[in-house]
């Protein structure tokens, strides 16, 4: 091979190589998303708020069709200008979603655990192997390690009381990852509407209680989605000032 071809070749592996970084150094772009009505008022009472770190988990587990066209025109609801932001902006209005999501499910609460004892709404965990219980920041079960690969493991909670916090179900990381499958399997695998009555959680259940619960936390979505509201929330906040404004709360003086 000749010189020459061997540079051209050595230009284009080059040229792939830092492609390939750049791509994939824009695929993980993150920022801390707004806070939540409900992550807001956590503070002023002297509750743990929502962590930024809990966003970047989210951005991170995103796939690439969850920043598509492939996301259902419901979006709009929530985020007008959805489909014109560019992929950082689009990571963290799903980390805000995320977040109400959480919000109205658990309170922001990580450590949630409820068993559900009314024979309407009792379904059995096909893993656990009794009644379902509603556990963690989404308010999963153990049957979703089955259902969409979710990074659980009864085997090794079982021996741990239901709200500790070493439970895999429990860990903000596993339960939001979960999260991010389930509802990418609703809206993309699925190719079902964002807000429908046959989805995962009641709270995207349109017209019910719970999701009216849901609809007063995304009320503060990110500024690049151009949603007008009537927010009093600092437009300059995001879950990171806010849980720093928190900290110092706390901090003894």
């Amino acid at each position: 091979m000749s010189i020459s071809a061997l540079n051209t070749s050595w230009f284009i592996v080059s040229l792939t190589f830092f492609m390939g970084m750049a791509t994939a150094s824009h695929a993980q772009a993150t920022k801390s998303a707004p806070p939540t009505p409900i992550d807001v008022k956590k503070v002023e009472l002297g509750g743990t708020p929502w962590n930024p770190q809990w966003d970047q988990i989210i951005e991170k587990a995103l796939p690439p069709e969850m920043l598509s066209s492939q996301v259902p025109r419901g979006v709009r609801r929530f985020c007008p200008r959805f489909y014109e932001m560019g992929e950082t902006d689009k990571r963290a209005f799903w980390a805000y979603f995320f977040q109400a999501l959480a919000g109205a499910e658990a309170g922001l609460n990580p450590n949630a655990s409820v068993r559900h004892t009314k024979p309407e709404v009792v379904k059995r965990d096909e893993v656990e192997g009794k009644a379902m219980r509603s556990q963690g920041l989404l308010q999963l079960a153990y049957a979703d390690q089955k259902r969409y690969g979710c990074d659980f493991n009864w085997q090794a909670d079982r021996a741990l009381k239901a709200k500790d916090p070493a439970r895999t179900i429990l860990q903000p990381k596993s339960n939001l990852e979960c999260g991010v499958k389930i509802l990418f399997n609703q809206i993309i695998v699925q190719h079902k509407p964002l807000l429908t009555r046959s989805g995962y959680w009641s709270t995207l259940h349109p017209d019910g209680l719970s999701f009216r619960i849901f609809a007063k936390q995304m009320t503060n979505p990110p500024s690049a989605c151009g949603l007008s509201t009537k927010s009093t929330i600092d437009r300059s906040d995001t879950t990171k000032s806010v849980q720093d404004d928190s900290n110092r709360a706390k901090t003894p003086k």
